[in-house]
């Protein structure tokens, strides 16, 4: 049996732009993509803390070391710079690997986006 479990999750950075004029999609700093065991165009659920909004979407790479996390497209309406936001990506597992599993979380400092 597959199922989906949490793979990666960025806790708690602040939403630093929202371009309702891009395509679609939320920008992240390389560094926290890196750290948190993201990639380009992967999928990822963002929780707006702030807000309580919730949304599907993918990464697009931001500047190393900028500490951007922008929401693009249609989420701009939703997310507004100074939001508290959670990224969380997932995976689908085997049920007996999952329980082994353990996901990449990283904590960076919210007032800067950068990582402690």
């Amino acid at each position: 049996m597959m199922i989906e479990i949490m793979k990666s999750k960025i806790h708690r950075v602040t939403v630093t732009e929202a371009d309702l004029d891009y395509v679609g999609s939320i920008t992240v700093d390389e560094s926290l993509m890196e750290a948190a065991n993201l990639i380009p165009n992967e999928k990822v659920q963002v929780l707006n803390r702030t807000t309580g909004e919730r949304i599907e979407t993918y990464v697009i790479k931001g500047e190393r070391d900028s500490g951007v996390i922008c929401l693009n497209g249609p989420a701009a309406h939703k997310f507004k710079v100074g939001d508290i936001v959670i990224i969380i990506s997932y995976a689908m597992m085997d049920f007996e690997e999952a329980k082994s599993f353990t996901p990449t979380v990283i904590f960076p400092d919210t007032a800067t986006n950068k990582l402690i």
